[in-house]
């Protein structure tokens, strides 16, 4: 007989898959490029398709997931992991996948370093400002 402690599951939800199990034990992603958490992802396709998403029969449910979400505008890693209720390190490799794949486009965000300073483009507005 099994006590409370020793069941895995909900009965209402069923079996509960684990993280590694999701992403076949892998904890980072095929693609090249690091997938930071504001980075943005976009299915990379004409709006309404999928970009044969549906017909990848190497695509797990949530990779599709992922697809589906970000077809009409682009989703940030974080918010995906919190729409689908799954670990960020799981959604990076998912969406490193699909990278790979071709069936998203990843948006990086401007390193600070990269970003113009405020004071020069205060210093734009005075000089316009005094023509």
């Amino acid at each position: 007989m099994t006590s409370d402690a020793d069941r895995w599951y909900d009965d209402a939800a069923g079996p509960v898959v684990r993280p590694y199990a999701m992403t076949r034990g892998r904890t980072s992603n095929a693609a090249e490029t690091k997938i930071d958490l504001i980075a943005l992802v976009i299915t990379e396709t004409e709006a309404g398709d999928d970009g044969g998403a549906q017909d990848d029969h190497t695509l797990s449910p949530e990779h599709l997931d992922i697809v589906e979400r970000c077809q009409v505008q682009a989703v940030s890693v974080a918010e995906l992991a919190a729409d689908l209720d799954l670990p960020v390190g799981v959604v990076r490799v998912l969406v490193g996948d699909l990278l790979e794949a071709s069936h998203v486009q990843l948006h990086q965000p401007v390193p600070p370093a990269e970003l113009v300073d405020e004071n020069i483009l205060r210093e734009v507005i005075n000089g316009l400002r005094a023509l």
